[in-house]
């Protein structure tokens, strides 16, 4: 055996995470001792220290029993009102929340009453095992659902509290309370189990030896196979080869009254020998009548209960599709019930079951014989379109029989029954097996009594006709099977096509889907167009509640949406025909991935039955590729976000570093002069005091600039920019802004050209001089000393422009569509490593909000850079403006 194989086996022999284990006591019967038992190992928990809350347990007033109970911690019983009645269940809500070490649950198979959340009592005690709780709970064998059967052939009473019998396969341990079924008797006998007149009524109808000592034995043959289970998987842990399995089993089941005992039966099978199993059914194409579907829909919900598999092929012959799906699967054993040996069936070689003994090679054919006789499943076949098939049949045979009686006075005898033949083909295309037949009967009538001599009669006097007509017979028969069969095949390759080009069609939009809501409206497309059902999609926002993402607006009632919140929660199914909260109209299924549920599908059928099991499973296949996408566009999501918080965490330490660079250096120079103003005093000269002063001024003027800078930033950033429009000159702004760089400019040759007769600018003043300050700024940063600087403003196609020209080291056509960015300095070129990298994204953004622009070119004589503002000029105001 591989490492792998042994640490798997290691790992299963551990609790999952987060998950209780299962502790059951398995009997024959009631009165064997299996509550006892289980009350004197909780009280051994509770020695330990284990803290243990008995949650529902049935003394049925047994005084050793009742003895036992009163000496462990209880919690109080859920009451609920049924129909006049008072009914007490286990409070699970109230479980959960008071978190016990060990929950001890009596009745494993027991019934809830209605209303409460699930159906069964197992299924609470899934709930608690999930939350993490250990369970100890009985049961008795007959409650198996996989003995059903046999247990109503032993007793003859059908048991109606039955559990799968996987909850059983999973349980940590199990636990045989055995009884001879003598004192079993003698304790019924004493009123140790029931009161004398409950006793004496179950001896005689129940408490037989006989029943005991059969039920005796399944009970330890149910045993043994959880021992046979235990030791495999302890061989596994050793390093040991296991058992193996040996293929599958396949049990094929038809609409009738035995698929359900077929799949009973199936599941002992495969649980003795180990195997996986799958319930097979074959539409031939033949739809059932009402029972037929219920039978067979039984069946697939118990094979799916059971742990099997659910398979639904589309063939025109049965057996021979068995043994193709079965060497696709590798099976070992195919299961099928006895066929009912009708003349037709002989005459065509025998039911399934003979096919495939005659048939199989190499697998081993089961076949049960149950005692009652199967009730065959009758074919929805319309009153209306049978009766159009076969008078489609009749009018065929006239039509074909004027055909040839017109023609008989060319054509040869022989050729006049290929007319008849095309007549049985065409019925055959167009309908099915049995019109195809009466055409062919029709047709040899007609042939016999038109043109078989005598005419006009059924009697035939050459030897050599009647060979021929029983050969026209036949090749009727044949080919009007055969085209029937053709059209079966035909449609159910249609029928599959169709349902795999939906999920190819899904499939294909689901990948065009870019996020969230682009997958949910592909979806909706899909699920939206069911003429018998109502579906939607829903998802969770922000607080957790409930939002109908696609489907439209709908209601829904307070037991559909706890039973949606029981489904998310639990990433499992609820909801109606289904064993967890059945009483809403809505069917609930996870769409989930690795991490949890995605969204949520409901389906609401519009004639009130319950979802079917090939509509789960053809939902289910919907769902796959759905949640999929959901998956990968939440992906996206998250990247997006976390591409977004990387650029916030870059943005913050470019903040932090320009601002500690540009802040420190004029408040730097500021305190270097303050320190000297005090330290020399009187000391300094006028001239240098007066020095170290202006010094002062312009230091506080440039950390003044950086200040606004980032104020500005920071209103543009947040959308609180007000605009406090007004006309102005564009002279005026020119001359303000170079005002208020005199110090910073007075190194260099400083050029003004504005034009004559400019028109006024409707703007924020204010925001567009300080815009104009930081290009300015910018551009007497890196021009050299003594260098050119042409400030130019003038008006052209509906536009003011304001050009700032410098002789610096200039930009690269590279870089320039990246100077507005926030905090982008260059090494080289017109920002290059020095300042915050904020003027001019300020300066675009305060040109963009007056519906502006900013544009870069190449600078005086072919050198330096060119930053042009570009501002649109509005309708002159009339008249005089001050």
């Amino acid at each position: 055996m591989s490492d792998s194989g042994r640490a798997d086996a290691i790992l299963a022999q551990l609790p999952r995470e987060g998950r209780g284990r299962l502790k059951v006591f398995l009997g024959a019967a009631p009165g064997v001792g299996k509550t006892y038992a289980m009350l004197q190992a909780a009280h051994g928990q509770l020695r330990q220290g284990v803290k243990v809350l008995a949650a529902v347990v049935e003394t049925h007033g047994r005084a050793e029993t009742e003895a036992l109970l009163g000496g462990l911690p209880q919690w109080p019983l859920l009451r609920s009102q049924y129909r006049g009645m008072t009914l007490e269940e286990m409070d699970l809500d109230g479980l959960l929340q008071a978190a016990p070490d060990l929950a001890l649950v009596d009745e494993l198979a027991h019934s809830n009453a209605p209303g409460s959340r699930h159906a069964k009592r197992w299924q609470d005690v899934q709930e608690l095992l999930a939350a993490g709780i250990d369970v100890y709970t009985t049961v008795n064998v007959q409650h198996l659902e996989s003995l059903n059967d046999q247990v109503r052939a032993i007793t003859g009473v059908q048991v109606r509290e039955t559990l799968p019998d996987w909850v059983l396969q999973e349980a940590f341990e199990l636990v045989l309370i055995d009884l001879p079924p003598r004192e079993l008797l003698e304790r019924l006998r004493d009123g140790k189990v029931y009161v004398p007149e409950q006793a004496r009524a179950a001896i005689d109808a129940f408490f037989s030896q006989t029943n005991l000592t059969a039920l005796r034995e399944l009970a330890m043959q149910t045993a043994a196979a959880q021992v046979d289970n235990d030791l495999a998987q302890g061989y596994r842990q050793l390093g040991q080869t296991a058992p193996a399995l040996r293929g599958r089993l396949l049990v094929g089941v038809d609409g009738d009254a035995q698929a359900d005992l077929l799949v009973r039966h199936a599941s002992r099978v495969a649980q003795r020998r180990h195997l996986p199993w799958s319930l097979v059914h074959v539409d031939a194409d033949r739809p059932l009548d009402e029972q037929g579907r219920a039978y067979l829909q039984s069946a697939q919900q118990s094979a799916e209960r059971l742990g099997g598999e659910v398979v639904t092929l589309r063939a025109g012959e049965v057996a021979r599709t068995l043994l193709q799906h079965a060497e696709e699967r590798r099976a070992s054993v195919v299961l099928v019930g006895q066929s009912r040996h009708r003349w037709r069936r002989r005459l065509s070689g025998g039911g399934v079951a003979e096919r495939l003994l005659r048939e199989a090679h190499g697998l081993e054919i089961s076949v049960l014989d149950s005692d009652t006789s199967p009730t065959r499943p009758r074919r929805r076949v319309g009153l209306p379109s049978r009766g159009f098939d076969y008078a489609l049949a009749v009018l065929a045979t006239v039509l074909a029989s004027a055909a040839a009686w017109a023609i008989s006075g060319w054509l040869a005898l022989p050729n006049i029954s290929l007319i008849f033949l095309m007549a049985v083909l065409l019925v055959a295309v167009r309908s099915s097996v049995g019109p195809a037949l009466a055409c062919a009967a029709l047709s040899f009538l007609a042939y016999d009594f038109l043109f078989i001599p005598p005419n006009f009669s059924l009697s035939i006097q050459r030897e050599e006709d009647v060979l021929t007509l029983a050969f026209f017979l036949f090749m009727a028969a044949l080919t009007g099977q055969l085209a029937s069969r053709q059209r079966r095949q035909f449609k159910a390759l249609r029928a599959t096509q169709e349902e795999t080009s939906t999920l190819l069609d899904l499939s294909r939009k689901l990948t065009a889907a870019t996020d969230r809501q682009a997958v949910l409206n592909a979806a909706g497309q899909h699920l939206g167009g069911s003429p018998h059902q109502q579906m939607c999609l829903l998802g969770r926002d922000a607080e957790g509640a409930w939002t109908v993402e696609v489907g439209g607006p709908l209601a829904f009632s307070d037991a559909e949406r706890v039973a949606a919140d029981w489904a998310w929660e639990h990433d499992q199914p609820a909801g109606r025909g289904t064993g967890t909260l059945p009483s809403g109209r809505w069917w609930w299924c996870p769409v989930s991935a690795e991490e949890g549920p995605l969204a949520l599908l409901g389906v609401c059928p519009r004639n009130g039955q319950g979802v079917s099991a090939e509509q789960r499973r053809l939902l289910s296949a919907l769902c796959q590729p759905l949640a999929q996408a959901l998956a990968r566009a939440q992906l996206a999501q998250d990247l997006e976000s976390a591409r977004l918080h990387g650029e916030t965490e870059q943005l913050r330490s470019a903040l932090l570093a320009s601002v500690s660079h540009d802040l420190r250096t004029p408040l730097t120079a500021m305190r270097g002069s303050i320190d000297s103003l005090l330290a020399l005093g009187e000391a300094i000269g006028v001239d240098d005091r007066r020095e170290l002063l202006e010094g002062t001024r312009d230091e506080a003027e440039r950390l003044d600039r950086y200040i606004q800078n980032l104020l500005d930033m920071t209103r543009l950033g947040h959308g609180s920019l007000k605009l406090a429009r007004d006309w102005v000159a564009p002279a005026d702004i020119v001359g303000s802004a170079l005002n208020r760089l005199r110090a910073v400019l007075a190194p260099l040759q400083v050029e003004v050209q504005v034009a004559d007769g400019l028109p006024l600018l409707y703007v924020h003043a204010a925001l567009i001089e300080q815009a104009l300050v930081n290009v300015l700024e910018n551009a007497a940063r890196f021009s050299p000393p003594g260098g050119r600087l042409l400030m130019q403003a003038e008006a052209q196609d509906s536009e003011l422009r304001l050009a700032v020209s410098d002789q610096g080291p200039g930009i690269p056509e590279a870089e320039r569509s990246k100077i507005f960015d926030m905090f982008y300095t260059a090494a080289r070129g017109d920002r290059g490593g020095q300042g915050t990298g904020l003027g001019l994204a300020i300066c675009q953004g305060m040109v963009g909000a007056h519906g502006g622009r900013v544009s870069v070119g190449e600078g005086l004589d072919g050198q330096g850079t060119c930053m042009t503002l570009h501002l649109p000029l509005p309708t002159q105001p009339q008249g005089e403006v001050e």
